[in-house]
């Protein structure tokens, strides 16, 4: 199924998603390749509140835009994989008894599948402005993310009985 035919099929049920992707096996590269995509969507969402910034504090934009590229597309996958790493031993003090692999593809597919709640986030940022609209934004995200993060990493670390079962 293509990635955003999956993304849309995550916010219907983020269970049945990473039962799909946890059956495809393990490789890496497509793990890297989902943290990527995510960050680098991330890093596009920025570009409207970097752009609103830029003109009204009469700052250039090519340094800010710089260092979002590094810090979304360079640094961040690297404290994601930090991350999972975290939620896995914490998972397996709980009783998880996934894999490391599965901790990261529950969190890297996570950031990929509420990344356009992101591309929403920066437009809001850079249209409207801080307020109350960006703020809901951006706990809709958390929440949407928090959720799909939780779900998938609950299917990860629970052992597989029935791929495919379950929201």
């Amino acid at each position: 199924m293509p990635v955003t035919q999956d993304i849309v099929a995550t916010y219907r049920g983020p269970g049945r998603v990473m039962h799909r992707l946890l059956s495809m096996g393990q490789r890496e590269d497509r793990a890297i390749a989902i943290v990527m995509a995510g960050c680098a969507v991330i890093f596009v969402a920025q570009l409207p509140r970097l752009a609103r910034e830029a003109h009204l504090t009469g700052e250039e934009l090519n340094p800010m835009l710089g260092a979002s590229l590094l810090a979304w597309v360079f640094i961040a996958p690297l404290m994601l994989y930090a991350l999972a790493a975290l939620s896995h031993l914490v998972a397996r003090l709980l009783g998880g008894r996934g894999s490391w692999f599965d901790a990261r593809l529950a969190l890297f597919w996570a950031v990929l599948a509420s990344s356009p709640l992101m591309l929403l986030n920066g437009l809001v940022a850079g249209f409207i402005g801080p307020g109350p609209a960006l703020s809901f934004v951006g706990l809709l995200w958390l929440a949407i993310f928090g959720w799909f993060w939780a779900r998938c990493l609950w299917v990860a670390e629970r052992p597989q009985t029935s791929v495919g079962a379950g929201a």
